[in-house]
């Protein structure tokens, strides 16, 4: 009996012992599994972790690309490297879902594509580094603007009856076919000598249109100079100062859209009201020594109501961009530009003894790096500072184009507004001998164009381009 109970016991207690040792062993598997699920919890968190700081970063270094600048540059080739080291089907996916705030809410239809390869296509930062691509004006459809205060300020007193008998008119048709022509033949050229060419939409510029503050009919898109300027990656649309050209930028907006697209950036200028304010109705000009007092005494048509500047009457040297207050641009405009640019550029006021200032590329035109064409008729007040600074002045010889030839809009002087393809190609009209030899002087090869008839109708060959895009890099050319 003793011994059924030792033996029942033995068993029990056997048994009691593999029970503890299973829990045991039960217990520790479970404490592994629940270690092995933390540390596992934890490399997940880490990793994901790791993945939202990447994507910040890859978020932000986007960002800087579309911004711009030196950092844009830098950010675009580390975005390259990242990309590279990833799919290309998933690089391509991801850059294009990755856009700034500002362009998340443009149609799906047409979206804004970053490109971590791809070159922003607008950009330049001077007037004579390697010309890519431009844009050339039109002159289909052009009309004469009316006649009001702010054109008689700008225009020679022997054209003024012609604008009072075809402002809202169209320009004389032969002379438009003529002028069409030559420009055809500009962009031919251009093309050949490697240029892309892009132009603006044809408008009917007769149609009247109607703002509180005045009614006026257009005139054309022929100068895009006056409205466009490129500084580095963005475009610039100047707000301008006539009422004529209220509506001019529409005929640009396709190309603005397009380029902005890209990656360009894009700036709108704060558009005038061009109320009555905007103008001195008084402006007393009856005679070219009328002119001359009046801008010795720095009175001009426009007024400092608001803001309002053509972007012809800049020139750009890298860091440093130089400005005249003319009939067109006011002090408050200049002042807009300078704190819009700032602190990257330095915009310098420089002035001429100009009786009817209005676009500063005939009058001072920089073609090199300290290099600068300076008007011999309307010399610059400030010239000493670029000659300090080491530039050289060159003095262009007296336009060739006859007396007889109509200038409804412009001087003789447009045989100086050249457009440099690069430091040592120019296009320069065929007719201004004179002119062509002082450039082969200057060990500058002559590209010949004629455009006489595209003269008449207010500009050479800078005033009828905006270049887009030009090999180079922000310099600093003016210490």
């Amino acid at each position: 009996m003793i011994r059924q109970c030792d033996d029942d016991y033995s068993n029990y207690s056997s048994e009691h012992t593999l029970v503890a040792v299973e829990d045991r062993v039960s217990a520790a598997r479970v404490r592994a599994s629940v270690q092995k699920q933390k540390q596992k919890q934890k490399q997940n968190q880490n990793q994901k972790q790791n993945q939202n700081q990447k994507q910040n970063q890859e978020n932000m270094l986007r960002v800087r690309c579309l911004r711009g600048g030196s950092r844009g540059a830098e950010a675009a080739h580390l975005i390259g490297d990242m990309a590279g080291r990833a799919l290309s089907g998933w690089a391509s996916r991801a850059f294009r879902n990755s856009s700034s705030s500002a362009a998340a809410h443009l149609p799906m239809d047409e979206p804004v594509h970053e490109h971590a390869h791809e070159e922003c296509p607008v950009s330049a930062y001077n007037e004579w580094d390697p010309l890519e691509e431009v844009i050339v004006g039109r002159a289909e459809n052009a009309c004469v603007p009316p006649f009001t205060v702010e054109v008689k300020a700008n225009t020679y007193e022997k054209y003024w009856p012609f604008y009072q008998q075809h402002g809202g008119n169209t320009f004389p048709k032969d002379h438009v076919k003529k002028a069409v022509a030559e420009i055809e033949e500009m962009c031919n050229i251009l093309r050949h000598e490697g240029v892309t060419v892009r132009r603006p939409e044809p408008v009917d510029w007769s149609v009247e249109y109607k703002t509180p503050d005045f009614s006026s009919t257009g005139m054309y898109a022929a100068m895009p100079r006056d409205i466009l300027m490129v500084v580095g990656n963005e475009i610039i649309e100047a707000p301008m100062a006539w009422r004529a050209r209220f509506f001019e930028y529409r005929a640009y907006r396709p190309l603005i859209k397009e380029y902005f697209r890209r990656g360009a950036k894009w700036t709108t200028a704060p558009k005038p009201t061009m109320s009555d304010e905007l103008y001195d109705q008084d402006y007393p000009i009856r005679t070219v020594e009328d002119r001359h007092k009046l801008a010795a005494q720095g009175k001009f048509v426009t007024t400092e109501f608001e803001p309002c500047f053509d972007a012809a009457d800049f020139i750009r040297a890298g860091t440093d961009i130089f400005v005249q207050r003319s009939q067109v641009t006011n002090f408050m405009g200049i002042e807009w530009m300078r704190r819009h640019l700032a602190p990257t550029y330095k915009i310098h006021i420089i002035s001429f003894k100009d009786p009817n200032p209005m676009h500063i590329d005939a009058t001072f035109n920089i073609i090199g790096p300290g290099l600068v064409l300076s008007n011999p008729d309307r010399p610059c007040r400030q010239i000493d500072m670029f000659k300090k600074a080491g530039w050289t002045v060159a003095t262009p010889p007296t336009p060739l184009i006859p007396d007889n030839h109509p200038l409804w809009m412009s001087s003789k002087w447009l045989s100086m507004n050249v457009l440099m393809l690069d430091e040592k190609r120019v296009m320069v009209d065929a007719n201004e001998m004179t002119i062509q030899k002082m450039f082969e002087n200057l060990g500058i090869k002559t590209i010949k164009v004629s455009i006489r008839h595209a003269n008449s109708l207010g500009g050479g060959f800078h005033c009828w381009t905006t270049d887009v895009r030009r090999r180079g890099s922000l310099q600093s050319y003016f210490l």
